[in-house]
């Protein structure tokens, strides 16, 4: 019998055969890896590390956790977990909305997709089942388009749909998944590895009488409504506080930029002169229509806006942080519907916004530097439509770009122009700026990412404690706290935004309740610390390591500038830290790290 929490149930779903077979949910597994982020982490490795991430023998991992689409609050995501197309390294990636809770709520700790389908197919899942059906009347839709007609044809109601778009059809290496709320799972391609399968769609009918139920009702209800209470205290989550709630993730624009910490221009220099106009308090004032939100949460941190484009009314969402900042700041743009025009075609095509705007950039600058022939303005509206068609397309310029920001610049000869670590473009924080958030992206599992350890929780927002963003002492051992933690909360699937306001004591209580196993907060960390080690040992097995944990030249020599003026990202002193408290040798880590963590 499975822990409370979880449904015992993943669907093993042979896209070749056409089959599927159910099987339980091993509670060592459970115990060890949690869900969501950590057991398809595991599943993943255990499918071997040699596979070609577009090749049939890859595996695709939608999975949940024990809290999805329970009363916890910001319970209602769901983890794409594979070997990244972009990077070839392990990679998971998240979305909100409501289709997480919807899959956990119809029966499902995951499903498990293998094989090549000999057409386009979705699967329905409902009742604890999954069928495949043909998808060959929205093969070559576009995301808004497909959800459209597979939430028609399953009833209307009670309906949660994921689907890829044209984008992962034809095979850009940075597609993504989305959901009915223009959700994404954004990052590593996942809807990438979904088109080499032929794999269109994931349907879910359910509602909430299949929540789970947590094995103390008393204790899962007080640790709720703590937790709801931080929630609503923090001046970052707090609704009316004047942040996430407020703002939506564009909150930061400003604060970034006025730290020097903006990446502008392909990080010509990391502040934008134009960042008022695009952040979240101009959004609120000129074109915020709405605050849509996910499962169970008080946040809404979703920003729905509508622009005029010639004459034209386009309402879309959101209007987020990284999505305003890749196709704004870091590409000379401070037009706000020509961004909102832009995310409403990458969320469309089903394309990362982050590692497209890097594409951008770098063709921007290889164009400002003559080594592409084709011109490609800084900040040029029309421009930037017209290569999104093309890259979604494979077409023209923009059949480089689809294989993402280092494989452009390689085409047009130059590297270094990207701005990328492992082979994935960075997101809107300059290493310059902020030191912590360097090693973070060196670091990261799964490429340039935030979302493994958030360190401007400290440097900027004082989250547990205020540290300097332009120093670099002591940022190896944080980052560590804040990569562990976050593994965790990724295997419960709950959003990160909540450790803004709660931290490992409140996810013990959660995990406790909920599960029936009693743990506390070292053991929070200590299973943090077990999944960011097995992401990384399937990583070495794949020829990862210290030279992998490197970043662009721009941002070891070339000087930031506004407030972080003169300032260089001092990466070796900070991996020097970090490899001493992680207990890793040069990238590696040791036999000896395994066999303490359980992990072989």
């Amino acid at each position: 019998m499975a822990l409370p929490g979880y449904a015992n149930r993943i669907a093993w779903i042979d896209l070749s055969a056409g089959a599927v077979t159910y099987q339980g949910v091993d509670e060592d597994l459970a115990r060890k890896y949690v869900g969501g982020r950590g057991m398809g982490v595991k599943l993943v490795t255990d499918n071997g590390p040699g596979v070609d991430p577009l090749s049939p023998d890859n595996i695709l991992c939608a999975m949940t956790g024990p809290l999805v689409g329970t009363r916890a609050q910001m319970s209602g995501r769901i983890a794409f977990v594979t070997k990244s197309p972009l990077t070839g390294t392990v990679v998971d990636s998240h979305m909100g909305g409501w289709s997480g809770a919807r899959l956990k709520w119809a029966g499902f700790d995951g499903l498990v997709f293998k094989g090549k389908s000999a057409k386009p197919v979705y699967v329905f899942c409902e009742d604890g089942k999954v069928e495949l059906r043909d998808a060959s009347h929205v093969w070559g839709r576009g995301v808004h388009e497909t959800v459209k007609l597979l939430t028609e044809a399953h009833g209307g109601r009670d309906v949660s749909v994921m689907a890829i778009g044209p984008a992962g059809e034809n095979g850009v290496r940075f597609a993504n998944w989305m959901n009915e709320q223009d959700r994404a799972a954004g990052r590593g391609g996942t809807g990438c590895v979904a088109g080499s399968k032929n794999l269109k769609a994931i349907v879910v009918k359910a509602t909430d009488k299949g929540m789970a139920r947590p094995a103390d009702a008393d204790a899962f209800r007080d640790a709720v409504n703590k937790e709801l209470q931080l929630i609503n205290e923090s001046g970052v989550t707090g609704p009316r506080k004047g942040g996430l709630s407020v703002y939506g993730t564009n909150v930061l624009m400003n604060v970034i930029n006025e730290i020097g910490a903006l990446p502008t221009r392909n990080s010509k220099t990391t502040n934008f002169e134009k960042a008022d106009q695009i952040s979240g308090e101009a959004v609120k004032e000129h074109v915020l229509v709405a605050d849509p939100t996910c499962h169970a949460c008080p946040v809404a941190c979703k920003k729905e806006v509508e622009v005029d484009l010639d004459g034209n009314k386009l309402r879309m969402e959101s209007f987020e942080y990284e999505s305003a900042w890749a196709l704004g700041g870091n590409c000379g743009n401070g037009d706000r519907a020509t961004i909102a025009h832009l995310i409403y075609l990458c969320n469309d095509y089903g394309m990362d916004t982050i590692e497209f705007g890097n594409c951008l950039s770098v063709a921007m600058e290889a164009a400002e530097r003559g080594l592409i022939e084709e011109p490609v303005p800084w900040g040029d509206g029309e421009t930037m439509v017209r290569l999104t068609h093309q890259a979604a397309r494979g077409e023209g310029l923009g059949k480089h770009l689809a294989g993402g920001a280092l494989r452009a610049a390689r085409a047009f000869g130059d590297e270094n122009l990207a701005m990328h670590c492992k082979g994935m473009a960075i997101p809107a924080y300059d290493p310059r700026g902020l030191k912590g958030m360097g090693l973070g992206y060196a670091t990261s599992n799964r490429g340039a990412c935030h979302l493994r350890g958030y360190t401007p929780a400290s440097e900027v927002l004082g989250i547990p404690e205020k540290t300097d963003p332009l120093a670099w002492k002591g940022k190896g051992p944080l980052l560590k706290i804040f990569q562990d933690l976050h593994a965790f909360s990724d295997s419960m699937n709950i959003c990160k935004f909540s450790a803004f306001a709660v931290g490992a004591e409140e996810y013990a209580a959660l995990c406790s309740a909920m599960t029936g196993v009693r743990i506390t907060a070292e053991d929070v960390l200590r299973t943090g610390e077990r999944i960011y080690n097995l992401e990384r040992y399937y990583n070495n097995q794949n020829g990862f390591g210290r030279a992998h944990d490197s970043l662009p030249p721009r941002f070891l020599k070339e000087p930031g500038t506004g407030a972080a003026s003169g300032s260089v990202c001092e990466l070796d002193d900070m991996l020097a830290e970090y490899y001493a408290a992680r207990g890793w040798k040069d990238g590696v880590v040791p036999e000896a790290k395994l066999k303490e963590l359980g992990i072989v």
